[in-house]
């Protein structure tokens, strides 16, 4: 018996590969719509994003369901580099800059070679104002900063996922953004103003850069590379537009400034507009910071002085006596003991203590003053209120020591320049989330993108504008962003490409903490090393390395500085143990 024919299976169509179903590295999950960015490559190295729109996904079955796809984990190198960066500060370059500043006399430097500790200590410290030198040389120190910055762009795209996965909507992550902004300025201020009376309402602080700029970073993340490329240029053409169109005037001042031409930092010609304490971000503020304390300008005008008087006399003598004379005058009367009006250049202040003695000398029962008949108001003056700041400058401006020029010549207008910083560590933060890339293929875009902004900022300092950290040029932008971003593509090739991964565990431990280690060198750095170390631990120390490990003229510099980093590192470590870690 034949049976019947069995019908062949059906064969499901092969699928057409799509961007969205391109192979991805294994890792934690994140929301690829709406909107979120799928993907970049830096706009340097050429390649494309596209951020998805709020459509609803293919084959959803209802507008708030989430369509997921798989990004690349936590990245070894992000944590690492920033540990790294946080170590650096927290340990205060681990005292090399204090070791070189020994005395030429010490006995140290019959061990050591002085110089060659100078020439390393020059890395731990700040240049007076320029910032690039021979052969384009950069120090270590004037890259904190930038990499600091650079790193939270980084951080950016990262986060954006994590929250978009907890179904975050775009109103409550910009909520989100835009308070991270405020509490970094006003952590920023805080630590500003240690050491002051009142609070100092002044923006150097990196923190308070940062928390200035970072709102309008954030508002480009979700644009693809070419615009926020774009805004990148817009932002440094603007910035350096700004400079160039406000030179300081040709008798400019500039020892009164604290700039001096044979530090390098007075410059001549076309950079003149970029000097020290000379150029449109000081101009902006010596107009901006003095408003924001309570110091009392002097009086224009005569007639406000005179008001001023009255506002903080006594006025109930000085209304007495205008009453008494205009009954004089009602009555006909002629006031023979009345003072004469001053002359119109010497204004008169009424003194009832005066007054009473005129009184006595002439044994006349009053004592009267006559103005001018001209004067319509002279029978009518009112107590005026108290003089006095209102109750904003009361509560939060209550600095009143004069606002002088920083003597570093930092300014609060270098936020806007640092957010290219920002946006050149976005665009690499979205080449190492994007999938469908190779390991190798992203750190070749890294090291490209690193040489290309090196180049050009070279070129910029050559025919455009100065390097210059201290007021974050264009070209500080592009030359410090070629060193970082080649400082990433080394720990991604270290921690997530080579398997050393193991080597950055003490620095991850700092890097997933790195507000809290930022303001653990700020605010307990000086007691930690002379309070904490210095008299509990002096015994070990010594007992361990010698007498001459704290030793002012031999190592102490050296051992209190690593000793205080060694405690905060320990206390990191028990957080990271209890999983604890400051968000903002």
């Amino acid at each position: 018996m034949v049976g019947k024919p069995v019908p062949p299976k059906p064969v499901p169509p092969k699928s057409v590969p799509t961007p969205d179903s391109a192979p991805k590295e294994a890792g934690t999950y994140a929301i690829a719509s709406p909107p979120i960015i799928q993907g970049a490559a830096s706009v340097a190295a050429g390649a494309a994003l596209q951020a998805a729109g709020g459509t609803k996904s293919p084959g959803s079955q209802s507008t708030n369901s989430r369509r997921i796809e798989k990004i690349p984990g936590r990245l070894v190198s992000l944590d690492a580099f920033r540990g790294f960066i946080m170590m650096m500060l927290a340990a205060t370059g681990f005292g090399i800059a204090g070791f070189a500043k020994i005395d030429d006399s010490s006995p140290v430097w019959q061990l050591h070679n002085h110089e060659y500790w100078n020439h390393v200590a020059w890395h731990f410290d700040h240049p007076k104002w320029q910032s690039a030198f021979d052969y384009y040389k950069v120090s270590f120190w004037d890259l904190i900063q930038p990499a600091f910055m650079f790193m939270v762009g980084v951080a950016m795209p990262f986060s954006y996922a994590r929250r978009s996965q907890q179904d975050h909507s775009f109103l409550r992550l910009a909520l989100h953004a835009m308070m991270r902004s405020v509490a970094l300025v006003l952590i920023g201020v805080f630590l500003q103003s240690r050491g002051k009376d009142h609070t100092t309402w002044e923006f150097p602080n990196v923190l308070c850069q940062i928390g200035l700029g970072y709102f309008f970073a954030w508002c480009l993340l979700n644009f693809k590379p070419m615009v926020q490329g774009v805004a990148l240029v817009a932002i440094l053409v603007g910035y350096w537009g700004l400079f160039f169109f406000n030179p300081p005037p040709a008798d400019y001042d500039y020892a009164s400034v604290s700039a001096s031409a044979k530090d390098g930092e007075v410059f001549e010609g076309r950079f003149a507009a970029w000097s020290k304490n000379a150029n449109a971000a000081f101009f902006f503020d010596r107009w901006l910071l003095p408003k924001l304390r309570t110091v009392k300008e002097p009086d224009p005008e005569p007639a406000a002085g005179a008001a001023a008087v009255l506002r903080n006399s006594d006025w109930r003598p000085v209304a007495l006596t205008l009453m008494q004379n205009a009954e004089t005058k009602e009555s006909g009367e002629t006031a023979t003991d009345a003072v004469q009006p001053p002359a119109p250049d010497s204004p008169a202040v009424l003194d009832p203590a005066a007054d009473a003695s005129a009184t006595a000398a002439s044994g006349t029962g009053s004592a009267t003053t006559e103005t001018p008949a001209t004067d319509p108001t002279a029978e009518t003056v009112q107590p005026l209120p108290p003089a006095g700041p209102g109750w904003i400058r009361r509560v939060f401006l209550q600095n009143d020591i004069p606002w002088t020029p920083h003597s570093g010549g930092y300014a609060t207008l270098s936020f806007v320049p640092s957010i290219g910083t920002t946006l050149l560590g976005m665009l690499c933060g979205q080449l190492l989330l994007a999938g469908g890339y190779s390991h190798w293929k992203k750190l070749g875009i890294l090291i490209l993108a690193a040489g290309i902004c090196l180049g050009l900022g070279i070129l910029a300092d050559m025919f455009v504008c100065p390097i210059v950290k201290r007021i974050w040029t264009p070209s500080w932008v592009l030359f410090s962003g070629g060193y970082v971003i080649g400082i990433l593509a080394l720990f991604y090739l270290l921690f997530d490409i080579a398997p050393l991964k193991f080597l950055a565990f003490p620095l991850v431990v700092v890097g997933m903490n790195s507000i809290l280690t930022y303001l653990l060198g700020q605010t307990l750095g000086g007691w930690t090393r002379e309070s904490f170390i210095g008299v509990h631990f002096a015994g070990l120390i010594e007992a361990t390395f010698g007498p001459r490990a704290l030793d002012p003229e031999w190592y102490a510099p050296i051992t209190l500085a690593t000793g205080t980093f060694v405690v905060f590192w320990l206390f990191l470590y028990w957080l990271h143990r209890q999983k604890i870690y400051l968000r903002l």
